[in-house]
């Protein structure tokens, strides 16, 4: 179970948009390159102004946008003709960095466990791996949880909502990073067992 499984109807109350950027001449790598970029900006910032609490609200505003230029650019590529090869890179690619750039900042919060959270960057990228690597083996990419994208954009934009706001975080980051390298390693193996017994594409 993942909350992966809402992006069907996420994707319904985009399809108006993602026509009206199609015909504004908007590409799909065009807005997964621009959602990657200001990932990264926004993780710098918060690297830098980690101490101004403020700022982590844009956290969950940014990961609720981000998520509907996931969805549109997957959209403009399959339903407007623009599929490319450098578009699968870049999806995946981008995906990675962005979310690395983004929980990065967390390490520098007070309470928080570096270390731990490395692991948790290090787990997600693997995660991602392993479900892309379906492809590799002529089957669909896996998307299998407990603990995909999605739900590790839910966690983080829960904590940037709550250290914006100026609750106290510090006495559980260490316990949900660890719950989270947990979580990230079972939907790892999920991944790659389903995978494996998974039929090859047609």
């Amino acid at each position: 179970m993942s909350i992966y499984g809402l992006k069907p109807r996420f994707q319904a109350l985009l399809r108006p948009l993602a026509g009206a950027l199609y015909r504004a001449g908007v590409t799909a790598n065009q807005v997964t390159l621009f959602a990657c970029i200001v990932s990264v900006a926004l993780g710098a910032l918060l690297c830098v102004e980690h101490e101004r609490a403020a700022l982590f609200l844009l956290v969950p505003l940014w990961f609720f946008v981000r998520m509907a230029f996931n969805a549109i650019d997957g959209m403009l590529a399959r339903e407007f003709g623009q599929a490319s090869a450098l578009g699968a890179y870049l999806n995946e690619l981008t995906d990675v960095i962005s979310d690395a750039a983004l929980y990065l900042p967390f390490a520098l919060l007070p309470g928080s466990n570096p270390a731990l959270l490395g692991a948790v960057i290090v787990l997600s990228i693997l995660s991602e791996y392993a479900g892309v690597l379906g492809h590799a083996v002529g089957k669909e990419r896996r998307y299998d949880g407990p603990m995909g994208k999605s739900d590790r954009a839910f966690i983080f934009g829960l904590l940037g909502l709550l250290v914006g706001l100026g609750i106290a975080v510090a006495p559980v980051l260490t316990w949900v990073w660890a719950a989270l390298t947990v979580l990230i390693a079972v939907t790892t193996v999920n991944r790659v067992r389903r995978g494996l017994s998974a039929p090859q594409k047609s």
